[in-house]
């Protein structure tokens, strides 16, 4: 067998935001991304996995138009708040 051509979650994601509208201006930070990723853990541990992709997607539309930093302090207070609800897994 060759070599892998799997390629790393950054490069994937760098790729997907080209094919999207916003282009660049969509690959979120990397604190966003631990936001998201937090946030979408708290969701699949606290109900069916599912809720996980639908959480990300529904916060990636919530904070669309806010800048980085902005974004990511809005993500930061759902998951505070989801946290608080205990929403723990």
């Amino acid at each position: 067998m060759g070599e892998s051509t799997q390629r790393t979650a950054a490069e994937w994601i760098e790729g997907f935001a080209a094919a999207l509208p916003g282009g660049a201006r969509s690959v979120p930070t990397a604190d966003e991304q631990r936001l998201v990723l937090e946030l979408s853990r708290i969701a699949a541990h606290a109900s069916e996995r599912i809720a996980a992709p639908i959480v990300s997607y529904m916060v990636g539309v919530a904070v669309a138009t806010l800048d980085p930093p902005a974004r990511a302090a809005e993500i930061a207070r759902l998951l505070a708040e989801m946290e608080a609800l205990g929403a723990k897994d």
